[in-house]
């Protein structure tokens, strides 16, 4: 972020320490420096143009700052797989590290946007190969005028970043916490209000999600559809199944198809599916159990699946098994009915946990009381635990910060996408519920698009009846059944 060259800073650094100058010398000549190359606009420049056009509206005359981010340290010197924030990923497309999109008003209205970043370095400069971060050890990093044309936005060199923030007067809204450098540089004119306004702003931007957005969303599911059968496959009717042999099958999808796993797959077997969040999968997966594998695969353009099945490990439900699950689905039924445009946002949740609130009734765990009267005390919590979805995107939850008003007590709008996940958890030294019952875990998750006359569900590819479950699962294990090739796009 500072106008200083790379080799004065490699030099600084003691980089060039027990290094000859025939070797320095040497390192310095022989490249073949790679043609810029007629790259073309990347696919979503024009969606990414129109979400910034949006924001620039929000806040007039003012200096928008969206940092990228940097790796982080996992540990000592090995860094976490870089991922960059989610709100600057939205608004330009672009995956560089160290990168920073600023939004500069303009005198006549509206805001010019300008992406710093890191240009490729020069062969005769020693951060080339002397610096860890150098591009000889991580890869050749795109030209600015690359840049430009693939993204659609100027791009200049990061390390001019600082004159131009200290030379700025207009006020400052700037996404904190994701670049020391540059929340060093604006400390004296960011306040926590105005950072919590800009957060809520950029959640609220990715509520309703647009034509690209869904068929990256639409695509995340149909991949996520090949792991869980992929996961099916390597299910044993005959002997235990590691849950890490689980975790690692779905990841490898993921990594075939998108970038990684949109959060830590939940490959919970047995007791474990009672636990809401297992990402432990340290147990095994037993013939007779019942698998909750609860995965998304994360695309090339970072949006996320995110869905829930419960599975026989054997292939057939037992009884007692069948009857926990019938409930669940009858609930996420009632809960995907009620999402629709105009409705309120809770209305799916209210939906499918009154049905929950019926069966547990049925059961006779509420004793004398209807299913009414436990509802309205939240007895039924108990073995529900969590809301019934959240909305999705970029983030598995999606849009976190938008306002209250806005997300969870606003209405339904076509282009909105959330899971319906309703689930029953009955924890293994629970005895307020019968024995049979202790250790069971379902959930049932499908990510919902909102459209103008209702609903899609993006992952009805994977069956949810349990007598369709049990026939998918027979089919996969038959040995007619081939392991599909990838899709081919990601």
């Amino acid at each position: 972020m500072t106008a200083e060259t790379d080799e004065n800073k490699v030099r600084k650094n003691g980089l060039y320490r027990g290094v000859s100058a025939e070797l320095a010398q040497n390192m310095k000549e022989g490249w073949t420096l790679p043609e810029p190359g007629g790259a073309q606009p990347c696919a979503q420049a024009a969606y990414t143009a129109r979400r910034r056009m949006e924001l620039s509206i929000r806040f007039p005359g003012e200096l928008l700052v969206v940092p990228a981010g940097g790796p982080k340290v996992r540990a000592n010197d090995t860094s976490y797989p870089f991922r960059p924030t989610s709100d600057y990923v939205h608004l330009t497309g672009d995956h560089s590290r160290d990168a920073v999109l600023v939004m500069e008003p303009g005198q006549s209205g509206g805001h010019q946007a300008v992406l710093y970043t890191l240009p490729p370095s020069d062969r005769e400069n020693g951060e080339f190969w002397l610096d860890y971060q150098g591009e000889l050890w991580t890869g050749r990093r795109r030209g600015l005028a690359e840049g430009e044309r693939v993204l659609g936005l100027p791009c200049r060199d990061v390390r001019t970043l600082g004159t131009r923030l200290a030379a700025a007067t207009a006020p400052v809204r700037l996404l904190e916490g994701h670049d020391p450098a540059v929340d060093a540089a604006l400390a004296d004119r960011v306040t926590a209000d105005r950072d919590a306004d800009f957060r809520t702003a950029l959640s609220e931007l990715r509520l309703v999600k647009d034509e690209f957005e869904i068929a990256d969303l639409r695509f995340a599911c149909e991949a996520t559809a090949l792991g869980f059968e992929d996961v099916v496959r390597v299910l044993r009717e005959d002997a235990p199944t590691p849950e890490r042999l689980i975790e690692g099958t779905f990841f490898t999808r993921a990594r075939l198809e998108g970038n990684d796993v949109g959060y830590g797959s939940i490959c919970a077997a047995g007791t474990h599916a009672t636990t809401l969040h297992w990402t432990s999968n340290d147990g095994e997966a037993r013939p007779g159990d019942l698998l909750l594998l609860d995965a998304g695969v994360e695309t090339r353009n970072l949006y996320t699946a995110d869905i829930t099945r419960t599975l026989p490990v054997d292939g057939r439900f037992t009884p007692v098994q069948r009857r926990v699950y019938e409930a669940v689905y009858a609930a996420q039924e009632a809960g995907i009915a009620a999402v629709k445009p105009g409705a309120a946002y809770r209305d799916f949740h209210d939906a499918a946990q009154e049905v929950l609130a019926e069966h547990l009734a049925a059961w006779g765990l509420f004793g004398e009381r209807s299913a009414g009267e436990a509802y309205d005390l939240g007895l039924h919590r108990r073995w529900t635990l969590a809301g019934t979805g959240h909305m999705l995107g970029l983030d598995v939850h999606d849009c976190a910060k938008a306002r209250t008003g806005t997300y969870v007590e606003g209405a339904l709008q076509p282009g909105m996408v959330l899971t319906v996940e309703p689930g029953l958890y009955f924890q293994p030294d629970d005895s307020t519920v019968p024995e049979e019952l202790r250790g069971i875990g379902v959930r049932i998750e499908d990510d919902i698009l909102v459209t103008t006359d209702g609903n899609e569900n993006l992952s009805a590819s994977l069956p949810r009846r349990a007598d369709e479950v049990e026939a998918w699962i027979a089919r996969l294990r038959s040995p007619e059944s081939a392991v599909p090739a990838p899709l081919g796009r990601g």
